[in-house]
């Protein structure tokens, strides 16, 4: 028992500065009550400005059909898979903070996880844009759905692609109702802070009546647990059957089976260099050092140099089996990657992805800002150039030489992707301002004082 309690007097708090639990609640609502900064409105101009970028070229798209962008014979996917595939990845990390760091009872995860939730579902919502309209004729895009039709026409239900349609909007649902959940015990506090009559309403509507009573901690905290357990299978299932887009192919390059481990590990390893990347933004702006401390920090480093280290074993793997298997094909799929057309990108991948997170076996690295946040800037790069290079190397060498083509994308592709962007950060400057950044709850559940028998202990 002793030896626990040294431990944890040794380990870096989750909490500094001597926080109160009322100094908490005025740390965190204080960018959402506060007036929005002027960076705040210059940014979401920005933002906006990206959206609409967005929107002009899927409505171009719509007018002129696909032949705008670089898709080419046999290059037929690019970009817009290449994006989908991105930003699935990318929320891949909020569902693994919030719920299987929950479930393990990592107290950690406190400070990090509301970020991480909502950057989850902005995600997303980026991510179903690109199935939408990668089909081609978007007005056709019911056929999807197994609803009844005038045409007598049904979806293929052995579609990898129709998986991807159930499993990312199952994935989608979750996550939205375990990030809408843990919001509502701060939704409250928000109410009872608010001093105009129109917020009162607004944010009491949305935390459907909670008062904080037992009854009310009792059930929340079971609906809490059961999202839980729903959405930690997701984490695994969701990438598992968007790499099954490219495993029950055919094509060399794809049709191996390391795919599903290899595509989660690549999805949690991009998504928490995303969530680093913004929280240390936040965390600087909105003064939330004594929250977000250097050990959620140093965690989230060791979680990106291990799921690292996954990837890397992997390209070393789908190297090795294309040799060991014999099979000519394989081989000259892998040999053109690294050697080939493509080589540049490939190695810009192996670069950021694997010998970049390699600074953090050492502890001063990861204990410093500047180079946390440019690493986690190389591995968002590394992981949508490897997202890249599977899509597009194995697709422009296939079976048939007289049929090879080089892909390059078109303004519109390359319009379409940075567009996105806008999307997702006009979805994240909203959240930042109307909604607390941290929950505030929690962070007040792993405090000493939270504990009953604090005052017996000292």
């Amino acid at each position: 028992m002793n030896t626990t309690v040294d431990l944890e007097v040794k380990r870096r708090p989750l909490v500094t500065g001597n926080q109160t639990f009322e100094s908490i609640s005025d740390i965190v609502c204080k960018p959402v009550e506060a007036t929005p900064p002027k960076w705040w409105h210059i940014a979401l101009l920005g933002s906006i400005t990206l959206l609409a970028l967005l929107m002009s070229m899927i409505g171009y798209l719509v007018w002129e059909g696909i032949g705008v962008w670089g898709l080419n014979n046999p290059v037929g996917w690019g970009w817009a898979i290449v994006n989908f595939v991105f930003w699935v990845g990318i929320g891949h990390a909020g569902t693994l903070i919030s719920a299987i760091l929950f479930l393990f009872r990592q107290k950690w995860r406190t400070s990090i996880n509301r970020f991480a939730e909502a950057m989850t579902v902005f995600a997303v919502i980026c991510a179903l844009v690109f199935p939408g309209i990668h089909v081609g004729r978007i007005w056709m895009a019911y056929f999807m759905f197994p609803i009844p039709n005038s045409m007598a026409m049904w979806p293929n239900f052995r579609s990898a692609l129709l998986w991807d349609v159930f499993a990312v909007g199952t994935y989608f649902t979750v996550s939205l109702l375990f990030w809408y959940v843990g919001l509502l015990p701060d939704l409250a506090t928000l109410r009872d802070r608010a001093k105009t009559k129109t917020k009162k309403i607004v944010y009491g509507l949305f935390a459907l009546g909670w008062r904080g009573s037992s009854r009310q901690w009792h059930h929340y905290e079971k609906a809490y647990m059961i999202l839980a357990a729903i959405a930690t299978p997701l984490v695994l299932s969701v990438h598992s059957i968007v790499s099954f887009d490219f495993a029950t192919s055919q094509l060399p390059g794809w049709h191996t089976t390391i795919f599903p481990p290899y595509f989660v590990a690549g999805a949690v390893f991009s998504g928490f260099a995303m969530v680093l990347t913004l929280l240390l933004i936040a965390r600087q702006i909105f003064n939330m050092k004594e929250l977000v401390t250097m050990r959620h920090l140093e965690n989230m480093c060791k979680f990106i140099l291990a799921t690292g280290m996954m990837v890397g074993y992997a390209y070393a793997m789908e190297f090795f089996m294309a040799w060991y298997s014999g099979n000519p094909y394989e081989q000259f799929a892998f040999t053109n990657r690294a050697f080939g057309n493509y080589a540049w990108a490939y190695w810009i991948m192996v670069s950021c992805n694997v010998l970049s997170p390699q600074f953090f076996w050492f502890k001063r690295f990861r204990n410093n800002i500047k180079l946390m946040w440019v690493i986690s800037i190389f591995v968002n790069i590394g992981m949508w150039f490897e997202r890249f290079v599977i899509t597009v190397t194995s697709l422009s060498r296939d079976f048939l030489p007289s049929s090879w083509g080089y892909y390059s994308p078109t303004f519109v592709d390359v319009c379409t992707f940075i567009g996105s962007f806008g999307l997702f950060f006009t979805l994240f400057l909203l959240f930042l301002k109307f909604l607390p950044m941290v929950a505030i709850s929690e962070v007040k559940g792993v405090m000493p004082e939270a504990n009953p028998h604090h005052k017996e202990a000292h």
